[in-house]
């Protein structure tokens, strides 16, 4: 954040003079504006402070606005510090940002091609540059960025390891930035005597290095640094521990030691802890001589030097170095936060212990080691919550990093460990949290953001989320112009809106808008950014009051665009996956016809079942599945070639999940309902699959497969292809031994279409039926399969109850009959035949009251002279119980469903 300007501007006449001189009726803002205000007659150091909570790009946007907000907008004290890391930073952008920065002071930047766009920026009085991603900078240049920035004071690359960096760069850094006090580097190749030399020569004020993860130190030579305070070496391998601890251990005003993550031994930190003239903390942490049980409390002991490892006790160890250290050992850095009179060599100390910790916990929480979950529950979790509330703005962001890191421990399938994720709640983590995602720090949003989402696939963790006015915080965030920030407010957004829990309040957040706005807003190569969004529509698409607020906000429309045109495949999955649950709603709103009118939807739909990412061909087919409930849409999916495609999709399936078998079978099954698509589905192969995916053991499955079956056999060339193709014994299996009522009921519906008398004699069976030897008796085939369709309807059967039904002829014993024997999802179902020879007893199921198509089926019943027949087999004295039964409460039905339409 820029510093508060303390007084006004125009109390200095220089800067009166320069920002008057420009300003009388001058800008696009006056006097008779909307509101009543005039923003330019504000005081200058409240326009300046208002300034500095933006943005760079915001800045500037505003600056353009009028010449009052220009000049303001210009002033050196706004550009003293920027952070360019979420901004593609080149040598065009700095050029544009140069007349700006010519008394910039601090810069955080990607490093991948923004090294040489720096120089173009020429900030000749540069103090601190900070970057990341930095493998990709060179020695060269490095070099020249310390040659024409030769005000450096501090240098962080990390904590990717700089994997170009050599030697020779340090040497520069030493040669050109003779102010150096800090140089912190991961990951160099090699740092050579010589090198260090140069710094111990050139850079007199050098107090903190870092040379962490590197390949090889002169650590000899690292001892001539005698000006350094504080020193890392953390992570780093090939370090003769003898010579490092008698060089190191002399160095006069070394106060901090960190050899974390080293292969170091005994014998030299005993050294380091008795030799050193001035150290207060050695940080050992994760280091394998640690790993037994060590007496750290007697080394504890010797001259005052505080012991940092796994196995002590981290806040009470730190609290040592506070002179009245007895009281609020349960957060020693807050303690020290709030002291009055601080010691400047203590809180120096404190510092570089804060900024030690974010680097060392965030890098063992990238580890994600399962011998550390002890550590975390005890200490680690406690310890990234005090540093959450640093006054360093990048340890609070490393903090929120680690915290978004260490939770999870699956990233594949998003697993986070429960009590991690409990224990930042306990601590007050969510509101800690939530404080740094309001920060006017973009950097600090989006670490926030992230650890937020991360921490909410924990349903509690959601929960306090939302109440803590989570959903509102993020839903904002997720209009930044920030890319990053959006992205992780979107993946926030995107866990939360898993379950029904906390759909609506995402919705009166306005979280739609802002999800939808998004795709419109970011290029479809921003594919992490736009595949959150599109998952987080899709789990709001699945409410239907949300999915009415989707279509609303223009989400149809951004959901179709995605499925055209981008060529990621997780925002493809998404995607199809969003308009399959908008689509769901058809009986309640308009959404599935308005998926299928908008232009290219369903052709999109049908070529991303080609796809080579089965979860993209699963999440299309099923989309198209729910699309195909809507009669233009059926016809319009077969004219885009659905048929041919998601025929093709069932015949690949085989070995496929279970998600894509039961949205292939149910697609063809939602097309088979148009008579010429089921005749299309036939001719094109579709049968052979199905059959296929009939005999799977998975009751979703081989139900979905059953449905397609169904439809397909009321036409007499399917049929016939059923039995050519091996279908009766799958049918005649699910029919007898079936989970799923469902699927019994629509395979017996099959096996009766299939033997109505339409096919007779015998037919040739086989894979290819041409030229086959084999032929089948269709009689005896057709006896035996209706022979078990009667057994499943003799399943229903309850002896007592309709023995006293027939009895009494009592309304409410046909009643208790109907609901016992009631498959309630038959009532969706819709049937467009009934042939009353082989009518029996199947369409009591579709004409029980409350059926979605049960007036359709009753005026089926009635046009095909079925009371007639039922009134027989009522009446029939040598008829079965349960058929007399039957019949009388298929009769009652139809007078219902004729009342009712009278």
């Amino acid at each position: 954040m820029s510093p508060r300007v303390k007084r006004k501007c125009s109390h200095n006449k220089e800067e009166e003079t320069n920002i008057s001189s420009e300003t009388p009726d001058s800008g696009c803002l006056n006097q008779a504006t909307d509101y009543g205000v005039d923003w330019t007659t504000l005081p200058d150091d409240t326009v300046i402070q208002l300034f500095s909570y933006l943005n760079y790009r915001d800045r500037a946007s505003l600056t353009s606005t009028c010449r009052t907000f220009r000049i303001v907008g210009s002033l050196p004290c706004l550009w003293g510090t920027l952070d360019l890391r979420s901004h593609k930073f080149d040598t065009a952008a700095a050029v544009s940002l140069s007349s700006r920065c010519k008394n910039l002071q601090r810069l955080k930047f990607h490093a991948a091609g923004s090294a040489d766009a720096l120089v173009s920026l020429q900030a000749r009085e540069l103090r601190e540059i900070s970057g990341d991603f930095c493998r990709d900078i060179t020695d060269a240049a490095l070099s020249v960025i310390a040659a024409r920035h030769e005000m450096l004071e501090s240098v962080h690359l990390g904590p990717d390891a700089c994997e170009k960096i050599s030697s020779d760069a340090i040497r520069a850094l030493a040669y050109c930035c003779p102010n150096l006090r800090r140089l912190w580097m991961s990951g160099v190749r090699e740092v050579s005597g010589d090198a260090l030399n140069a710094l111990a020569k050139h850079c007199r004020q050098l107090l903190d290095v870092g040379f962490v993860e590197s390949e090889n130190i002169d650590e000899v030579a690292l001892g001539n640094l005698t000006s350094v305070k504080f020193l890392s070496v953390a992570g780093t391998r090939n370090l003769k521990w003898g010579s490092a601890a008698q060089v190191w251990s002399r160095l006069p005003h070394l106060v901090g030691l960190d050899i974390s993550r080293t292969d170091v031994n005994l014998s030299a930190v005993t050294r380091f802890l008795s030799s050193s003239r001035n150290l207060k903390v050695l940080f050992a942490l994760n280091c394998p001589v640690f790993e037994a049980e060590v007496d750290s409390i007697t080394m504890l002991k010797q001259k005052g030097g505080i012991l940092l490892t796994f196995l002590s006790d981290i806040f009470k160890g730190v609290a040592s170095l506070l002179a009245d250290n007895s009281k609020n050992v349960n957060d020693v850095f807050q303690c020290w936060r709030k002291l009055k009179n601080k010691d400047k060599s203590l809180d120096e100390i404190f510092v570089w212990v804060e900024w030690v910790f974010s680097h060392l916990l965030l890098r063992i929480a990238e580890n994600n080691l399962k011998e550390f979950d002890g550590f975390w529950l005890t200490q680690g979790a406690a310890v990234l919550l005090s540093l959450l509330q640093s006054s360093q703005e990048e340890v609070q962001e490393r903090a929120a990093t680690a915290v978004a890191t260490f939770v999870v421990i699956d990233d594949e399938n998003a697993t986070v460990d429960s009590q991690r994720a409990e224990a930042i709640m306990r601590g007050d983590g969510i509101r800690l949290l939530l404080n740094l995602a309001r920060s006017s720090q973009e950097g600090l949003q989006s670490e926030a953001a992230k650890a937020i989402a991360n921490l909410s696939i924990d349903s509690k963790v959601a929960k306090a989320v939302a109440e803590s006015g989570g959903i509102t915080i993020l839903a904002n965030l997720a209009k930044s112009m920030n890319r990053l920030v959006a992205e992780e407010a979107a993946g926030g957004l995107w866990n939360l809106s898993v379950g029904d829990e906390h759909k609506g309040a995402i919705a009166e957040a306005g979280g739609i808008k802002a999800l939808v706005d998004l795709i419109f807003k970011w290029p479809t190569s921003t594919d992490g950014l736009l595949e959150r969004a599109t998952g987080a529509l899709a789990n709001l698409g699945a409410d239907e009051k949300c999915s009415m607020e989707v279509a609303m906000a223009g989400g149809v429309h951004a959901l179709v665009m995605l499925a055209r045109t981008c060529k990621f495949e997780g925002v493809q999955e998404q995607a199809a996956r969003a308009l399959a649950n908008l689509a769901a709603h058809g009986d309640s709103n308009s959404n599935n016809a308005a998926i299928g009118q908008e232009a290219g939807a369903l052709e999109a739909l049908v070529q991303l079942t080609y796809s080579q990412n089965e979860g993209v061909r699963q999440e299309a087919a099923g989309a198209l599945w729910n699309l195909s409930f809507d009669d233009k849409n059926r016809e319009a999916i077969a004219a885009a070639g659905g048929v041919e495609a998601l025929v093709a999709l069932a015949q690949s399936s085989s070995n496929a999940s279970q998600g894509l078998q039961e949205r292939a079978a149910g697609a063809l099954w939602g097309l088979s309902v148009s008579e010429t698509n089921s005749i299309a589905i036939g001719r094109q192969g579709g049968i052979s699959p199905l059959i296929e995916l009939a005999s799977s053991d998975i009751e979703d499955v081989h139900e979905t497969a059953a449905g397609a079956l169904w439809n397909l056999a009321f036409y007499r060339d399917n049929a016939l292809r059923i039995i050519q193709d091996g279908g009766v014994q799958p049918l005649v299996h699910l029919c007898s031994t079936s989970m799923s009522k469902m699927a019994r009921f629509m395979a017996a519906l099959a096996l009766v279409y299939m033997f109505d008398a339409r096919i007779d004699g015998a037919v040739p069976v086989g894979p290819s039926s041409q030229g086959s030897s084999k032929t089948l008796n269709v009689d005896g085939v057709g006896r035996m399969a209706l022979k078990h369709v009667e057994e499943f309807v003799i399943s229903f059967f309850d002896p007592q109850t309709f023995y006293t039904a027939a009895a009494s002829l009592a309304p409410t014993a046909f009643a208790q009959i109907s609901e016992a024997i009631r498959i309630p999802e038959a009532g969706h179902l819709r049937c467009s035949y009934y042939n009353t020879t082989t009518l029996k007893n199947l369409p009591l199921q579709f004409t029980m009251p409350g059926g979605r198509h049960a007036m359709h089926h009753s005026g089926l019943l009635q046009n095909a002279g079925a009371p007639r027949v039922l009134r027989a087999a009522a009446a029939a004295a040598s008829a079965p119980i349960q058929a007399k039964i039957f019949a009388k409460i298929v009769l009652r039905n139809l007078e219902h469903h004729h009342e009712i339409s009278s």
